[in-house]
């Protein structure tokens, strides 16, 4: 059978209900796991299928409500042994819903779908999913995403990483899911409306004759933030009108790394060329003013969403050449990747070489979310009929 083309027939041909499938994650606060959360549980609601998402809640649960879904609030990420209890409530639910997918986004929540699996009699079992998302340290609790019956992985990267640490994983269980991005949110050549235009420069007023460089994400010790610092200061001894844009939230227990970046800022004279905005919901407008976005991820990333979206908007971006990053550099501009091993100087250099304004523009998008959200439903769809036919 072929799962681009199956439907996911049962035993006499037709289906009692349409597919139910529960994806489960800590919450739904933002970020990119969540985001891709919403983009499937909205695709099987356009297919007709009953979607569930479970997870502690979070700013995304209006959205994910109004597009169709249902949202079951559970205490399924906290890490201490009372979110065992979880098991119980997930197996109640799979039973009384007939969950026939069972699809999980993390680790604890992992955890908990494998333990309500193995109290399920094997005929009332979904098929439980995983999906490798990070590049996890490899030890015994982060193996719970490579057991799922299937296992998903949203790049290249994250697919030979999980093959190579993980030798009990069956090749044959693992399928490639590319994350995408829509024509229609990251349009080519947008321009942002002129009341935002005019709101984003009384916000930040040095923003409007600067060379612009954003470092999108939340605020964590792996995304490189001090680098940026070391980087802004360089390429702005050789252009001054170059002013650094961070843009992400931050965790309470990051405070000690805020603090770290204000005292290296000062240290390098450019606390008054750093923007900060916080969390924000118009990144694509925001994208569409920056002249250069970057990734500086010490450690590779997954997938390089932050460096998909721009790219799709025709705007230029610069990354470290490893992981997902480097993976949709190499496809769409590679004249941004960042040699690793390549010292500040070499960095600088490239990167205000990349904000020339008869440089190189990236190519068309390569990763299409339309295509990865059918061949994730399709394959949804392939195995419920494969477990359908003994």
């Amino acid at each position: 059978m072929n799962p681009e083309a199956s439907h996911g027939k049962t035993k006499n041909g037709s289906r009692q209900h349409p597919l139910r499938v529960l994806q489960i994650l800590p919450s739904l606060q933002g970020g990119g796991v969540e985001r891709g959360t919403l983009e499937v549980a909205r695709a099987m609601v356009a297919r007709g299928w009953e979607s569930i998402v479970m997870s502690e809640g979070g700013r995304l649960v209006p959205q994910l409500l109004k597009e169709g879904s249902e949202h079951l609030a559970a205490p399924v990420g906290r890490k201490n042994p009372w979110v065992l209890l979880q098991v119980f409530r997930l197996i109640k639910v799979c039973r009384q819903r007939q969950i026939d997918i069972l699809h999980a986004r993390s680790r604890i929540p992992a955890w908990i779908a494998w333990f309500a699996m193995r109290c399920l009699p094997a005929q009332q079992r979904p098929i439980f999913v995983t999906t490798i998302h990070g590049l996890h340290s490899v030890n015994w609790f982060s193996s719970i995403m490579a057991r799922g019956d299937k296992v998903i992985a949203v790049s290249q990267t994250a697919s030979d990483y999980v093959l190579r640490h993980y030798s009990s994983l069956d090749p044959s269980r693992l399928h490639l899911v590319h994350r995408g991005v829509t024509a229609s949110e990251f349009p080519r050549d947008y321009k942002p409306d002129a009341q935002w235009q005019q709101q984003w420069y009384d916000d930040f007023p040095m923003l409007r004759n600067a060379k612009v460089v954003c470092l999108p994400g939340r605020i964590t010790r792996r995304k490189g933030h001090l680098e940026f610092l070391e980087l802004i200061a360089s390429m702005r001894r050789i252009d001054d009108r170059v002013v650094g844009l961070i843009v992400g939230d931050w965790e309470p227990r990051q405070a000690s790394l805020i603090k770290a970046i204000h005292q290296r800022a000062a240290a390098l004279g450019i606390q008054d060329y750093l923007i900060w905005t916080g969390h924000r919901n118009d990144m694509k407008s925001i994208y569409a003013s920056t002249d250069l976005t970057l990734s500086l991820s010490n450690k590779p990333e997954s997938f390089g969403r932050s460096i998909l979206e721009p790219l799709c908007l025709g705007k230029r971006c610069a990354g470290l050449d490893h992981g997902g990053v480097g993976e949709v550099l190499s496809q769409m501009f590679p004249e941004g990747k960042l040699d690793p091993l390549a010292g500040l100087e070499c960095w600088t250099q490239q990167c205000l070489g990349l904000m020339n304004e008869t440089g190189p523009l990236p190519r068309a998008n390569a990763f299409l979310l339309s295509e990865s959200l059918n061949r994730e439903l399709n394959l949804y769809e392939f195995w419920v009929g494969e477990q359908s036919f003994p």
